[in-house]
């Protein structure tokens, strides 16, 4: 077997599940993520009643895991990947180091046990695995006669954390050296928190993410006007506006987005805050007024994760540490809601569902697939006057594929085994999506100094494979260079 030599263990032929396997000789390999699979990805086609969680392939040449980002579809099966006897380090960015614990712990409740002592010593085991990487720095995996392996971490600019990987291999027997990338999720720009990420200057072979790779984004840069507008059209029915939301990354934004809407809409004298007390109280005949607009984040893990966003301000950029320093919470101002127990969650979800009244709540799971969001639908999606506005991806096989594929044209969904007719408003708002589109994906192969001659589609729908790959030909084309070789479902 030539090396190096790269085995992809999820994220091969759909979105989900991202795990891949660098072999750079034939004792040692290093694995980039372990994620899990979800929607359609979560079945064998084979066999639908099976699940994917198992880890089947050997573990003996693995060195360490390095985890791109913290998004379960990306590190969903480590707990299973411990069980089957993975020793090594568990790589990442320094704020990853801090969020990793979060997601694995809910992982570990929801795969293995809820008993608070296994939980942390769990938590314990995993802590102690965890290695935190500076970006840009340089960190050696081996150095031997016959392979000398570094890994640098790159801002990915998708959430806070995520990194793409370099891994640069030289084998002093043969002299022979190779840069390989793999990019992880990367994210778009006018984030708020984050930086945009940037090409590494040269790649050999590029493992490369085509979630949107069919598609340009809205723009972004005035999305929050948009966002804003959206909600204003929301709320003319007097209705809760519902957001699935992904437990981290789009929270954070959304609730950045909003405090900056309602510091904008705060007229001198208005009454600012909200409370439990101020739902439960008859609701406004105005629901414009962002002031007393009641923003209800309802999910626990979700709070957790914000809370930790907030003691990573060192990572943020730089108009948001600016929007800190001029005294603003861009993460906990005074409309902002946070329910935990699960009483105040029903009690909320009825009150709203009895009496209509304008708020906005954001609840997990971001495709409705579990989570909290699925009690709101339930009991919201049925009532005209309320309205589900989508700000990020939903894989084909979720209820949040359907309900945005099926909910204009007044179609219904199955949630709990039971059907729900859609008679609530449905939105889509691209421009909040934290992947790169196929403009960003191109200009992230086409920055680079030198061009990779490999590059692997992963991480997306066969289409949008194909039209990545057939845009980066044709850049490639352009630019009178040789097309580099396609592999791994492209298309080409």
């Amino acid at each position: 077997m030539p090396y190096p030599h790269i085995e992809h263990h999820g994220a091969k032929d759909g979105v989900t599940g991202s795990c891949h396997q660098l072999r750079m000789n034939a004792s040692t390999s290093l694995l980039i993520d372990c994620g899990l699979f979800q929607g359609n990805d979560a079945s064998i086609p084979d066999d639908p009643a099976a699940d994917r969680l198992s880890i089947e392939f050997p573990l003996d040449t693995i060195k360490a895991l390095v985890a791109t980002h913290v998004h379960i579809d990306h590190v969903g099966r480590i707990p299973y990947l411990l069980a089957a006897g993975f020793d090594g380090p568990i790589l990442c960015s320094e704020p990853s180091a801090k969020l990793l614990p979060i997601v694995l712990e809910d992982a570990f409740k929801l795969g293995f046990s809820r008993d608070r002592a296994k939980i942390e010593q769990y938590i314990q085991l995993v802590e102690q695995r965890i290695i935190a990487l500076p970006y840009k720095h340089w960190f050696t995996l081996t150095d031997t006669d016959e392979l000398l392996a570094r890994i640098r971490l790159q801002r990915a600019g998708h959430i806070l954390g995520s990194a793409y990987v370099e891994v640069d291999l030289t084998y002093p027997q043969t002299g022979q050296s190779k840069r390989v990338v793999f990019s992880g999720d990367l994210g778009a720009p006018h984030a708020p928190f984050l930086m945009p990420p940037e090409s590494p200057e040269r790649v050999d072979i590029l493992v490369l993410e085509s979630t949107y790779g069919d598609r340009l984004h809205e723009d972004r840069s005035n999305r929050r006007h948009r966002l804003e507008a959206v909600i204003e059209k929301a709320l003319e029915d007097q209705g809760t506006v519902l957001i699935p939301a992904f437990s981290i990354g789009r929270t954070q934004e959304l609730l950045y987005e909003l405090e900056g809407i309602m510091h904008n809409q705060q007229r001198a004298g208005d009454p600012v805050g909200a409370s439990l007390l101020a739902i439960n109280s008859k609701p406004r005949t105005d629901p414009t007024n962002w002031p007393e607009l009641p923003i209800i984040l309802d999910s626990p893990l979700a709070s957790r994760f914000t809370e930790a966003y907030r003691s990573l301000k060192s990572f943020w950029n730089e108009e948001a540490r600016e929007r800190i320093q001029s005294g603003r919470r861009p993460l906990a101002f005074e409309q902002l809601i946070t329910i935990d127990s699960h009483g105040d969650h029903q009690r909320i979800v009825n009150h709203l569902a009895q009496t209509a009244r304008p708020a906005i709540v954001i609840a997990g799971g971001g495709m409705c697939s579990g989570g909290r969001i699925v009690n709101y639908l339930k009991a919201m999606l049925g009532d005209k006057r309320h309205s589900v506005l989508f700000v990020g991806y939903q894989a084909q096989g979720t209820p949040g594929h359907a309900i945005q594929t099926y909910g204009p044209k007044g179609g219904h969904v199955d949630l709990d085994g039971e059907r729900i007719d859609i008679r609530a408003g449905i939105t889509s708002i691209g421009g909040y999506s934290a992947h790169a589109d196929q403009k960003g994906l191109v200009n992230f192969v086409t920055g680079m100094q030198k061009w990779p001659t490999e590059i692997r589609v992963v991480h997306g729908e066969a289409g949008a494979k194909q039209a990545l790959a057939r845009q980066i030909q044709h850049r490639y084309t352009q630019h009178g260079s040789a097309a580099p070789l396609f592999s791994n479902g492209a298309g080409i």
